[in-house]
């Protein structure tokens, strides 16, 4: 399987696991908002709606342009201690795991 096609995979089963664990939202923020230019938009939005509204539509664009692929980050870290107090939610963080490890 290539690079993409495994990221493309990966992307579906983070946002499957978002909606089971209720933290897909539906309603997007303001542009205003989107427009945050603080990691992973602290200053704006939470966790869950960065992830859902930046990271991963810019993902699917990048994907669907056949843009090269971004390297050299990691999400984990950040979710793990944003979500530290919610263990429900690490079956969210190991496939963010998994997407740092395919963009490494």
């Amino acid at each position: 399987m290539t690079k993409e096609k495994q990221l493309a995979a990966l992307l579906d089963q983070l946002e499957h696991a978002m909606q089971q664990h209720q933290i897909w939202p539906l309603e997007r923020p303001s542009q205003q908002a989107l427009q945050s230019e603080q990691p992973f938009a602290l200053d704006t939005l939470q966790p869950h709606e960065w992830l859902r509204w930046v990271f991963i539509d810019k993902m699917h664009h990048i994907l669907s342009q056949s843009q090269p692929l971004p390297q050299g980050f990691a999400l984990a870290p950040y979710f793990e201690q944003c979500w530290s107090e919610n263990p429900a939610l690490m079956p969210v963080i190991a496939i963010l795991q998994q997407i740092d490890e395919e963009c490494r």
